[in-house]
């Protein structure tokens, strides 16, 4: 959700500084202006946004799309903006596999591209003032000649996998109002942007970028930096930027104290300092704080003291987040550590020279004392070896930090098939997303590969053993990890029979479902007790359930009102393919919020819906209606009795509270309703209280309606599955809206 904001607000900032341009002439574009975007459509392996592309294109005058935009001034291209469908680097849980080839193969361009050849070819686009090239794979060190890209104000090509280091020649562009290199694969220090002075919009999150704060100039309004490698402090000349409205320097490792002017700025509305080193005290009685600041969060740091009045007893309607630090009145100590927790870590951790700018890298043990977090100098990944050793340090101290210090990879103590924006990690709207985009292709395996897989089924890769089969957890060829299910079938069945099963099945595959990505169906002439054995392969979601991360309460503490609008957008958009989304439909499922998954990214995926196989040969399709085998016998309606367990799922993710039964779930709904009718301080006290001050009100509101709605006790009087996700996504938008303007709407908690 982080992702997609900044995106968002990188795109506004792109509008309104484009409507500030004269009005495009109706003239047609110069055929060396025409010719170029040729050559760029091929370069960028003709993208779906071009492909009605030719000889008779107006290119000025095409019709709106939300992926393509060329405006015009003259008979010369001023903008250019694409968005694709390419994943960024956060979604990917694994490491690039080569730097000098595609970081990710199949998730990038191929490796015929080259970023060289492509920006030289935008440099024959000499009016450019707007460039915006998002999720579309594009990959390779950002070259130096940008610079002659002499027009250009605004530069936004995130999500994508540039890597190497920022060009210093990019200093030199003193034009830039608006920079986002967000969501790539960016290292080292940052060039020099003191130069920039007309540079208003920074986004540099999600890279690997440090360890030195860079340095910038003070006419900027909004900077990011969240999520990256920063290990220095915070330089006292932020004092300086009196434009400043928002300042994310979340998930670095930034240490000293916090300039008390930061919360003084006269512009700031929304300061975010959240997982850093950050120590000390803050002054109680000589900090004060801006009018405009609206949103503060200092949590997870290593805070000691009093918190000031301002962000304290008097923020008043101010949000102020301040968990996990070792903050003594005016806060929770239930969500606070003891004071020895943070001298300790403080006096362990190595401070960076005077002004932070020497490349040395330092010790964080912030996780749990002892435990030492390397981060690799060159490509700035983390290994997974030290994610391991990170886990199973974190098993044997709970009272430690509440998560790894790393956005792109939570690893849930075991891995296993029942065990994941913002927040989507990607700068793209939700809604454009392909259903089985990242999804491996589907595999008809041999038995070979299930002996490699498993390393000839070892009992230590054993997950899991029932009444038809075992479960291992294996590494198939390509390096992926996955679930192998393996099914004895007593009774004979034709070859072709279960061919077909499995052919049906190879179909129901989407993004929010754990999807089956192949199969090997073994067939034994010589043993009558077992005719068969099907080995299913199943994507592996290793990061738990959405019930370890809610009833965890450090876990808890990560899923705000925008990750939990994802999550649940992301069960009900699974729900609806099944419903609707593949023939005949597959209804029934056992929707229970144990059963909900989380990826790495905290994407929401089914792991128990509707399939079965044949008992006996020529039985029924696994995906019949007819077929009970694997139904609720408790319902004679199906697909509202999944509607109904979907409202159970919401209402445990609004007010963070379990449900065991149907009593339970009936008198939660009577609360809500009747807190809808009285006032909105009657539903805040209903809601969980780890999402207050993280949400808009009309967003909460239109959640728990749709959710009480999905629980009524007639089924018939329960929504579609069409008109959930229609709310969901109104609910979003609304919250993306809040999100964005910091807050500005009249009504919120």
């Amino acid at each position: 959700m982080e992702s997609s904001r900044s995106f968002f607000l990188c795109f506004l900032i792109s509008l309104l500084t484009f409507h500030s341009f004269p009005p495009p002439s109706i003239a047609q574009l110069s055929p060396s202006e025409t010719g170029t975007l040729f050559e760029i459509q091929q370069l960028l392996q003709y993208p779906e946004a071009f492909q009605d592309w030719n000889n008779s294109t107006d290119f000025c005058h095409l019709p709106p799309s939300p992926f393509l935009v060329i405006a015009c001034s003259g008979n010369r291209v001023t903008e250019l903006t694409v968005t694709g469908n390419k994943p960024s680097p956060s979604q990917i849980a694994t490491k690039p596999t080569s730097r000098k080839n595609p970081p990710f193969p199949n998730q990038t361009l191929s490796g015929n591209f080259s970023i060289v050849s492509f920006f030289t070819t935008l440099t024959n686009l000499t009016s450019l003032k707007i460039l915006s090239l998002v999720s579309l794979g594009l990959w390779g060190p950002l070259p130096p000649m940008i610079d002659q890209l002499n027009s250009l104000q605004e530069l936004n090509i995130s999500s994508n996998f540039i890597y190497g280091e920022i060009p210093a020649s990019i200093s030199s562009m003193k034009n830039f109002t608006s920079l986002c290199l967000s969501g790539n694969l960016l290292n080292g220090s940052v060039p020099d942007l003191i130069p920039l002075q007309s540079l208003q919009v920074l986004d540099l999150g999600f890279n690997q970028l440090g360890p030195a704060f860079p340095s910038l100039g003070p006419a900027l309004v909004n900077i990011s930096l969240r999520n990256n490698s920063m290990r220095s402090e915070i330089p006292s000349t932020i004092a300086g930027f009196v434009l400043l409205q928002r300042f994310d320097v979340s998930f670095n490792s930034l240490v000293g104290s916090i300039p008390p002017a930061l919360f003084s700025l006269p512009s700031i509305q929304y300061l975010v300092l959240r997982f850093n080193q950050l120590s000390g005290a803050l002054p109680v009685n000589t900090l004060t704080c801006s009018g405009n600041l609206t949103y503060v969060d200092i949590s997870e740091n290593y805070l000691t003291g009093n918190l000031p009045v301002c962000i304290g007893s008097g923020a008043g309607n101010r949000t102020v987040l301040s968990y996990w630090n070792c903050l003594s009145s005016g806060v929770s100590s239930r969500y606070q550590h003891n004071v020895s927790f943070c001298d300790k870590a403080v006096t362990l951790t190595v401070q960076p020279s005077v002004g932070g700018q020497n490349g040395q890298s330092r010790s964080k043990l912030g996780v749990i004392l002892g435990v030492i977090v390397g981060f690799v100098g060159a490509g700035g990944v983390v290994g997974m070896v030290i994610l391991v050793i990170i886990i199973k340090a974190k098993r044997s101290n709970n009272k430690g930090r509440s998560s790894i210090k790393c956005d792109s990879f939570v690893v849930d103590k075991t891995p296993s098939v029942r065990g994941s924006p913002v927040v989507d990690g990607r700068h793209v709207p939700r809604g454009i997303k392909s259903p089985t985009l990242g999804l491996p292709p589907y595999h008809v395996f041999k038995l070979e590969d299930m002996e490699d897989a498993t390393n000839n089924f070892d009992p230590a890769n054993l997950v899991g053993e029932g009444s038809h089969g075992q479960l291992y957890k294996g590494c198939l060829r390509d390096g992926s990890t996955a679930m192998v299910k393996c099914l004895k079938l007593k009774q004979k069945h034709s070859q072709q029979n279960l061919q077909q099963h499995m052919e049906v099945i190879s179909k129901l595959r989407h993004h929010h479902l754990v999807s089956i990505v192949g199969h090997c169906i073994v067939t034994y002439q010589d043993h009558p007790n077992t005719a068969m054995t099907l080995f299913l392969v199943l994507e592996n979601v290793a990061n738990g359930s959405l019930r370890d991360h809610l009833t965890d309460s450090k876990k808890r503490e990560y899923l705000q009102w925008p990750q939990r609008m994802g999550i649940t957008m992301g069960i009900a958009r699974g729900i609806q393919f099944l419903h609707t989304g593949f023939a005949p439909g597959v209804f029934g499922n056992d929707l229970k919020i144990e059963n909900i998954l989380l990826d790495d990214s905290l994407t929401a995926k089914i792991s128990s819906y509707n399939i079965s196989l044949p008992s006996k040969v020529g039985s029924e399709s696994p995906l019949n209606r007819q077929d009970a085998s694997n139904r609720l016998s408790s319902t004679e309606n199906p697909e509202k009795n999944d509607i109904y367990q979907l409202g159970v799922i919401l209402l445990e993710v609004i007010t963070g509270k379990p449900i065991t039964s149907e009593s339970e779930a009936d008198n939660l709904k009577y609360q809500l309703e009747k807190a809808l009718a009285e006032s909105t301080s009657k539903l805040q006290e209903l809601i969980d209280p780890s999402l207050r001050g993280t949400f808009a009100y009309e967003s909460m509101k239109t959640a728990v309606e749709i959710s009480t709605k999905c629980l009524c006790e007639d089924p018939s009087a329960r929504p579609t599955i069409e008109d959930v996700v229609w709310h969901l996504q109104y609910s979003m938008q609304v919250q993306q809206g809040w999100s964005t303007t910091s807050g500005n709407l009249s009504t919120k908690f």
